[in-house]
């Protein structure tokens, strides 16, 4: 039985050796292989612009994000130094009402200033907010037209 076999895998093998393969099908593998190429080529391409799209937006948000922590920074500096210029002040004091009248003054003052700051910080906040749901907005549309575009 093994005989048998090891014959007609031999006879296989030679009749395989002289066989030809039809040109219809060589073209066809041929145009299935180019094809498969080009449809890898859009999606790699499609595929890198999705990677700069996310850098760009990691980058807006960084920004934004570092603009915010670079005002609470310096309004934590702004409010320092005025408590330290009221403390001074208050230190210098001669009478006890002016002592009062030095807290007054830094209280409504500090409470006018907090509401500044809040409305800045609001308002750069939400410009923060916009410009990124901007960038990934455009991205999704870009990317969206890219696949549309590949397929």
């Amino acid at each position: 039985m093994n005989e048998q076999f090891t014959r007609q895998a031999q006879d296989m093998f030679a009749a395989a050796k002289d066989a030809r393969i039809p040109e219809n099908i060589q073209a066809m593998a041929e145009d299935g292989v180019q094809k498969t190429r080009e449809a890898y080529y859009k999606m790699s391409a499609v595929a890198k612009d999705g990677a700069k799209v996310v850098e760009e937006v990691m980058l807006a948000s960084q920004a934004g994000a570092k603009a915010i922590g670079d005002k609470l920074i310096h309004n934590t500096t702004v409010n320092t130094e005025a408590a330290f210029d009221a403390a001074q002040a208050i230190a210098r004091a001669k009478t006890l009402p002016e002592v009062v009248r030095l807290q007054a003054d830094f209280l409504q003052q500090q409470l006018a200033v907090a509401g500044a700051q809040s409305k800045e910080l609001f308002e750069l906040s939400t410009k923060v907010a916009k410009q990124t749901f901007e960038t990934v907005n455009a991205a999704a549309t870009k990317g969206f037209e890219q696949m549309k575009n590949a397929g």
